[in-house]
């Protein structure tokens, strides 16, 4: 293999971040992302959101910005712009509008330990992780068995944001991934090692697995689709499926593919307060 951990790390990076495109939406005003999380069975909590991402920012210093709007649940009409910075070290920088008092505020990059809505899905696993925060060895290539977890829920339990609840994907079965060990640098993160197996060929993640102490205490899968870009192989997420073993919390975020767009056209201007403030509850 010509790639080290360290590589194959950043190239997962740079696909979670769609680097391969100037933007990326997900979602529509009636085709949301939809975030559930269901604790115990028969109790199920529902998020609805969209997303904007810009990789195209024409500022000194500035690798991307992110806007996110959140639709429906306890979060309905609040958005939150992400600045994220070229330089690693440097934090980012979060904006948020609140709703309930129409104010905008700054707040301080959440802790990559803390656990998003209570949810299976860390800050760190959905946002924060920066490649440089964990040490990097690729353990071999092999191929992928079985598939994908996904939540399955009763008909008692869905509303009209999860009756199109997708499926499990074995479409990743038998494709052949790389196996890479990450190591945080913390020791306080709920985890000191995870597995992950990598697409061979677009660096999707497919599965991770996080140990303590040598036991798995988090799984964390993910479902790709490519984007059919002539020369390239980049993919996006359809949903990420979370279960914590202990516990049996599972949680799910997806979205209907037909409601993710790239490389649109949008002013540049989008990502900015003035957007916040024009959020109506």
């Amino acid at each position: 293999w010509a790639l080290d951990g360290s590589e194959i790390a950043r190239r997962v990076d740079a696909v979670n971040r769609f680097e391969q495109v100037r933007n990326i939406s997900y979602g529509q005003r009636r085709r949301p992302v939809v975030v559930l999380d269901r604790a115990a069975p028969g109790r199920v909590l529902v998020n609805t959101f969209q997303r904007w991402r810009t990789n195209d920012v024409d500022e000194a210093g500035i690798g991307a910005r992110d806007l996110v709007i959140f639709r429906s649940g306890k979060l309905r009409g609040t958005g939150i712009l992400v600045t994220d910075y070229a330089d690693p070290a440097r934090p980012r920088d979060y904006l948020m509008w609140l709703p309930s008092l129409r104010k905008l505020r700054r707040f301080a990059e959440p802790d990559a330990a803390d656990r998003w809505g209570n949810s299976n899905f860390s800050y760190g696993d959905i946002y924060i992780r920066r490649v440089e925060d964990e040490d990097h060895e690729l353990l071999g290539r092999e191929t992928f068995s079985g598939c994908l977890g996904a939540v399955e829920l009763a008909d008692g339990e869905r509303d009209r944001y999860t009756r199109d609840l997708p499926a499990a994907d074995c479409s990743v079965q038998g494709r052949a991934v790389f196996r890479l060990r990450s190591r945080p640098h913390r020791r306080d993160l709920g985890y000191d090692e995870r597995i992950t197996w990598i697409d061979a060929s677009s660096f999707a993640d497919y599965r991770s697995v996080y140990y303590r102490a040598g036991s798995p205490v988090k799984v964390i899968d993910k479902s790709w689709r490519s984007m059919q870009i002539a020369g390239s192989d980049a993919p996006y997420w359809v949903y990420w499926y979370a279960h914590t073993p202990e516990s049996g919390q599972e949680g799910m975020a997806y979205v209907d593919p037909t409601a993710v767009a790239w490389d649109s056209v949008i002013d540049a201007d989008f990502w900015s307060e003035r957007t916040l403030r024009r959020i109506r509850r």
